[in-house]
């Protein structure tokens, strides 16, 4: 009998530290011009979450994001993580960032302070985004700059997309329009 006692309890106090996942808008993260970006601010609209870089190979595709949000403006917010996790592509300072964006991609969609997007470091939105246990969809793995995710008006991550999907790509495209 004491047992099955000691066992019920291990079994109750187990289950009471299991909570369940945490959803995009209990996240928030400074903002490059230092202000707070808050998820849950943006409830009823789809998100497109991508890793970003200033001096990568995709960074064009900065000019497609910024299409993407001014066309969608409506019911799509895009925000980028600008990251140095991949061959010392991004600058150091956020003003740098923020102003190589501005001057040469016209970038008005939000960016948050450089961040880790993979190893020990990595910010808590991107283990969010990379591992099912959390996000209860898919596992992803970051390869480079510029993956996308896409999570729906309803906070529901939908997809994963790598580098080389960019922002005007079909296989996008279909998350954002429907």
């Amino acid at each position: 009998m004491k047992l099955l006692l000691v066992a019920l309890t291990v079994a109750v106090v187990s289950l009471s530290f299991n909570t369940p996942p945490k959803t995009i808008y209990d996240f928030k993260i400074k903002a490059i011009d230092g202000s707070t970006i808050d998820f849950s601010k943006y409830k009823g609209k789809k998100i497109l979450i991508v890793n970003t870089a200033s001096k990568c190979g995709f960074t064009p595709q900065y000019d497609g994001l910024e299409k993407l949000y001014e066309a969608h403006k409506d019911n799509l917010v895009i925000i980028g993580f600008p990251s140095d996790n991949f061959a010392n592509q991004e600058y150091h300072s956020d003003d740098s960032i923020s102003s190589f964006c501005k001057k040469n991609f016209g970038v008005t969609f939000p960016l948050t302070t450089r961040v880790d997007v993979k190893g020990p470091n990595t910010t808590p939105v991107f283990q969010y985004l990379c591992n099912k246990d959390q996000n209860g969809v898919l596992d992803a793995t970051i390869s480079w700059n510029f993956n996308k995710f896409i999570i729906d008006e309803n906070g529901n991550l939908l997809q994963h997309f790598d580098s080389k999907i960019t922002p005007d790509s079909p296989e996008l495209l279909k998350y954002i329009n429907q």
